[in-house]
């Protein structure tokens, strides 16, 4: 165990209460790993968001349970309160409890805690010990920034002299899934911007923004192959350089140098960077450009397959971080649309090696579910949505920070290769859309009725009982959330059924009004081709295809941003082929059926499903009704008749768990 964790679990023995307040405005308690070891000791954490939520559960679930002289579901409670003052909590909490201050000035008391504040929830343990080796006294904001930078990101801006250094850092940066927060890349670029040989250069947003450090890169390597004159294009038609951050296409990176060429390489193989369509290359071309280009099905079918190794090499362990999954995720998207994009000839050899992945992620991913899942609905939301119930509460965090205007768009059922998909037919057709992509995690089971109306309420399942089981109540519930938020009804907009250009005429007319401040629109084309899919997702790819030529995307977007709304995009569940493995034939129905996942009122009537057909999972989450139980069919099977093919959501994969979670930009 780390030093941090040591730390931070000292403040809470075991056996000395059952009840505790943890006054924590910095989100201490909310990190993955001491989350995970507080419920292994007996502890629940329940962050204190909605003061009738948290009654109602504390009431029902814990409460009762110790007036009658039993545990309750755990050995202890804590309630997570965002404040470092607890007074204003209800009388009773604070005369039973005990309280446990938290804060990272007293955790890191000889650094800057306006740097450590802003730094990410996923450095503090290594930053707990640079702290306590390098910190030997206080420090201003300045050498704070220069010890993080140096033990945490093991970056040295004063040491970056050349062109080499400085694309050699933010590659391995990028590489990495690392991008500096802002404070620390404006802090780069006030060392690097003096410097001639960096005159010009967007430094801070290529350290910041992976979307434009990326698209640096794209348009370079562009440029680079030209001048091997070797001319080809991105599958769409690739932005012309001013939606680079380069307007005059001046930026070099050195690809022929040793150590920029081997993580471009692996750029290209991960599916962070698209190599170019090229005819023909000329004879003397070095062999270590095929990486970055294609240029016949078999090169194609080659990218992929090596795409698909790296992905079994690469597979995260039960002991992952999750954002090791949602980046594990984004990787497996970008292969499996390269993948459908094959014909049906270089596609089927691949087959058995897409299995292996898809196999293997599976059986990984249940077994991190159950040591993880139950902690992932309390992790912090200001740097980016773990889960779809926290994307309105970022949305309204966004809006606190300057933007007014909010559009929550839900493409229903979309994965993420899919949306990989429509990315790059809007990236051609569209070229000055800016993509800032990220993942989340949708819940479970992967129902629209479950995971959609968590995503519009803001809220957990537990928390809309009432109307589980369809989702008529979701205007009511995001109306009720922004209400909440201080905006009045006639601010708020809710559509759904959104799929087609002709219905663009009748939005535009809704979302020019005023005084409208969030919308959230549904586009629910993609669930509908999923449902009446016939030829699996390659046929899916196919739909898609015909669907975007229409032009409906990135007339939507535009339509937003022309509006004055910052864009969010991201999807309630995503899908896969699936087989069937049989029905459960049991003497009560279900209370709902899908093809993934059955869910029954009572565990007896659960367990007699599972008895009839082998592999099933369970799978306990807190955050559900108590009698809304789902069984779930296992590996990429569903509960149809046996051997019967077809694309099906519900269950619990990669494809499924893991969506888009997409800031839409316009370039200016």
């Amino acid at each position: 165990m780390s030093l941090w964790s040591e730390r931070i679990l000292g403040e809470f023995p075991p056996d000395l209460a059952r009840f505790w307040i943890a006054a924590d405005p910095d989100d201490v308690l909310l990190d993955e790993h001491i989350l995970a070891e507080l419920r292994s000791r007996g502890f629940e954490v329940l962050p204190f968001e909605d003061a009738i939520a948290f009654r109602a559960d504390y009431e029902a679930r814990w409460r009762w349970a110790w007036d009658q002289g039993e545990p309750g579901p755990a050995k202890a409670l804590v309630l997570h309160l965002r404040s470092s003052e607890p007074g204003d909590l209800p009388w009773d909490y604070l005369r039973q409890a005990r309280l446990v201050r938290l804060s990272l000035a007293n955790l890191f008391p000889r650094l800057s805690y306006g740097v450590v504040h802003r730094l990410g929830v996923e450095y503090r343990e290594a930053l707990f010990e640079a702290h306590a080796k390098h910190a030997s006294q206080s420090l201003g904001e300045t050498a704070t920034k220069e010890l993080i930078l140096t033990h945490i990101f093991q970056l040295g801006p004063h040491l970056i002299s050349g062109n080499v250094d400085l694309w050699r850092e933010l590659l391995r940066l990028h590489f990495r899934n690392t991008p500096l927060p802002t404070l620390l890349a404006d802090h780069v670029e006030s060392i690097l911007a003096p410097k001639p040989a960096f005159a010009g250069l967007p430094i801070s947003e290529m350290f910041a923004s992976q979307a434009t450090f990326l698209r640096v890169v794209q348009a370079a390597w562009e440029r680079f192959l030209k001048g091997k004159g070797i001319a080809g294009s991105r599958v769409a038609e690739p932005p012309s350089p001013e939606y680079f951050g380069d307007p005059e296409g001046k930026i070099e990176i050195p690809f022929e140098h040793p150590d920029v060429r081997a993580l471009i390489d692996s750029m290209f193989l991960d599916g962070t960077l698209h190599p170019l369509l090229v005819q023909k290359v000329p004879a003397d071309g070095p062999d270590w450009l095929t990486v970055g280009i294609v240029r016949d099905p078999a090169a194609r079918r080659n990218l992929v397959r090596d795409g698909l190794k790296r992905l079994l090499d690469t597979l995260p362990s039960i002991e992952a971080s999750y954002r090791d999954w949602l980046s594990f995720a984004k990787s497996f998207g970008e292969i499996l649309s390269r993948l459908h994009a094959l014909d049906q000839a270089h596609a089927q050899g691949l087959d058995d090696l897409l299995q292996k992945v898809q196999q293997r992620s599976d059986e990984l991913l249940v077994s991190w579910m159950r040591k993880h899942y139950s902690d992932l609905p309390s992790l912090p939301v200001a740097t980016a949505p773990v889960m779809l119930h926290q994307v309105p509460r970022f949305l309204a965090l966004r809006r606190g920070a300057g933007e007014k205007k909010v559009a929550l768009l839900v493409f229903d059922g979309l994965a993420m290769d899919q949306w990989v998909q429509i990315r790059e037919h809007v990236t051609g057709r569209a070229p000055e859309l800016i993509f800032d992509e990220g993942a989340c995690f949708a819940w479970l089971p992967t129902l629209t009725a479950v995971s959609r109306q968590a995503l519009f309420a803001g809220l957990k399942p537990r928390e809309f009982a009432d109307s589980i089981a369809g989702t008529s109540a979701e205007p009511a519930l995001w109306s009720r959330f922004w209400q909440d938020q201080g905006l009045r009804a006639s601010e708020i907009l809710y559509r759904k059924g959104i799929r087609r250009v002709d219905q663009l005429d009748t939005l535009a007319e809704a979302l020019s009004k005023p005084s409208l401040k969030a919308a959230g629109l549904v586009v629910d084309t993609i669930d509908e081709i999923v449902h009446g899919a016939v030829l699996g997702k390659r046929g899916i790819a196919s739909q898609i295809d015909s669907w975007c030529a229409s032009g409906f995307v990135e007339q939507l977007f535009a339509l937003l941003l022309d509006q004055g709304f910052y864009v969010y995009l991201t999807a309630d569940h995503g899908n896969v082929e699936a087989i069937g493995t049989g029905r459960p034939n049991q003497g009560v129905i279900a209370e709902s059926r899908g093809e993934r996942v059955r869910v029954y009122s009572t565990d007896l009537l659960r367990k007699q499903s599972a008895e009839q057909i082998p592999g099933t999972i369970e799978l306990p989450s807190p955050a559900l009704p108590p009698e809304f139980l789902p069984l779930f069919a296992g590996g990429r099977t569903a509960f149809v008749n046996k051997g019967e093919p077809l694309v099906a959501h519900g269950g619990i994969s990669v494809e499924e768990l893991i969506v888009p979670f997409v800031e839409v930009n316009q370039a200016n």
